[in-house]
This record gives C-alpha cells, structure tokens and sequence, in this order.
C-alpha cells in the first residue's frame, strides 16, 4: 500500500470514528443490552474493526517513515552530486591551465627546436614499434583479422577525422580529445561506449592483444588516460595530445596497457577493404597522455585528469 493510500485509509478511519462517536464504553454497551449474545458477537466484529484501524494508523505510520527515509536519501545524492559537479570544474579549469602552459611552451620553441623534437620522438617511436613487434604481442604473422560491420564503420569514421586538430575535452565535429574521437567513433557505428579512456578501460570488455582487430581501442599508460582506435596492420587512428592532430600512429608509439573490445558479440565480416588514408596522416606527433592530464615527451605538464 502506498503514503497516498494509506492517508487515505487513514481519513476515513478519523470520519468513522467522527461519525459513530459515543460517551458510552464498549463493556458499558454491552451490560444495557438487550441481547447480551448478540452484543458479544458484536464485540468480535467490534474487535476486529479495532485491529483493523491499528493495522490502518501502523500502515501510515511506517509510510510516513519510509518518506521521510527517501527524503533524506535524495537530499544526500543531491548535495553529492553538486560536490562532485564541484570537483570536476575545479579538475577541468586545471586541467586547461596546465595545457595552456603547455601550448605556450610549445610555442616557445624555434623552429630549429622544434624539428630536432620531432626527429626525437620518430626515432623513439620507431625504436618501440620494432621492439614491440619483435616481442610477438599481437601474435604470429597470417591472415589479417576482419572487424564486424559496427568495426568497420568505427574505423571509416576515425579516418575521415584525420587531420583534425586535438582538443581537451572535445567530441567533434571540429576537433576532439582521445576519448572524444573513440568514443565518437563508435557512437557513429551505432554503438555507444563510455565517455573517457579510464571508463572505457573499466567497462568495455578485454581482449588480449593477439587477437585484435580493428575497430578495438587500444590503451594506453598504467592510468588508461590515453586510448585510440585500432586500423590493423600493427597502427591505430589516435588524436594525440595539444598541438598536434588526428593522425595515424604505430601502436607502440604509447607504452601499452591493453586493449578492450566495444562489440565483443559481433560477427567478424568475410571480407574487408581498409579505409584508404589520405595524405600525410601519418605525419606529425605520436606520443599521447602519460599521466592523468599530462601530455608525454619533453613538453610534459604536471598530472591532473584524464580525457
């Protein structure tokens, strides 16, 4: 029974009680009888009335509790989620400050800086791929694996954002974070994923690296704050970090962490044309978030959250 029905009961027990009031008591009732039998078996439905209205008044009673209990809950949930809400301002409004001391870095460099960076981080990112591939960690050379139909759309529209500039925070259609672009993806391919690396992380089912297949995301970083999507053939579409763009990358550009798999159900296709990649996608920085906020390499900032 619910808070309305039982106020409800309880209103009309108050009007009964109204209406059959007396100055006489029941034990007095029943000596000026005229049928004292009769009386007796009145005093049984009499009885029965009786715990009926207690059961009645209990029913509001405990109703009246169970309001108030919900009452309290929600006000907690409600003033949680404005900490929260909090929380996270105070995180993002640090997080773009600490980029904007990045980017102002960035633009510090010479030319002549920057291109000697650039050359570092090829080097090194070679260096990687080769000793990654080496290790066998996505399993013996044969047939490519296909990706599902839902992979396949994730994967086209990956690439048509290649090119695009990187932006904390952002989901497209003009720039995007990591998990903007994954995340965009897939929500494109009719399969929505969570929001951020660390949740998709968290949530999407794992797959272990020898069987990948394009469409998965990679993660990357003992934190997960850095993901991008696999296109098969050892690389993967990733945006990587302020400054640079969407572009194609080795998959050992990042230290790895593993991988996770948004259709875990889905049926592979028989046959698979991968996206053709436009011009100088693969140009550009590789190197993602190594902490929560803080992009890798030489221009690394101070830890704060992840994408």
């Amino acid at each position: 029974m619910t808070l309305h029905d039982s106020r409800g009961a309880a209103g009309r027990l108050a009007r009964q009680q109204y209406q059959s009031s007396s100055d006489l008591s029941p034990y007095l009732r029943l000596l000026l009888a005229r049928d004292p039998q009769r009386a007796l078996e009145q005093r049984h439905v009499i009885g029965r009335v009786a715990r009926e209205r207690t059961e009645t008044v209990g029913r509001l009673t405990a109703g009246e509790k169970r309001a108030a209990a919900l009452a309290r809950r929600a006000r907690k949930a409600l003033d949680d989620q404005q900490v929260l809400a909090a929380r996270h301002r105070e995180q993002r409004d640090e997080v773009r400050r600490r980029l904007g001391q990045v980017e102002e870095l960035l633009a510090s460099l010479s030319t002549g800086q920057l291109a000697a960076l650039a050359e570092l981080e090829r080097t090194r990112t070679a260096e990687r791929q080769e000793e990654f591939l080496a290790s066998g960690a996505l399993g013996a050379p044969g047939p490519a694996r296909t990706p599902t139909g839902a992979g396949e759309r994730a994967v086209r529209y990956a690439v048509e954002q290649i090119g695009k500039p990187y932006e904390w925070g952002a989901e497209g259609p003009a720039a995007y974070d990591c998990s903007g672009l994954t995340s965009e993806a897939w929500a494109a391919a009719g399969t929505p994923v969570p929001r951020t690396s660390q949740e998709q992380w968290a949530e999407l089912e794992r797959v272990p690296l020898d069987r990948l297949r394009p469409g998965d995301l990679v993660v990357y970083f003992p934190e997960a704050t850095h993901v991008a999507l696999y296109l098969g053939d050892g690389m993967v579409v990733q945006a990587p970090r302020p400054g640079a763009r969407v572009k194609v990358s080795p998959i050992a550009a990042n230290p790895v962490l593993g991988a996770v798999r948004p259709d875990p159900d889905g049926e592979p296709l028989r046959h698979y044309e991968p996206p053709e990649l436009p011009e100088g996608a693969t140009e550009g920085s590789d190197e993602g978030y190594a902490e929560a906020g803080a992009p890798a390499g030489p221009a690394a900032a101070p830890a704060t959250s992840a994408r």
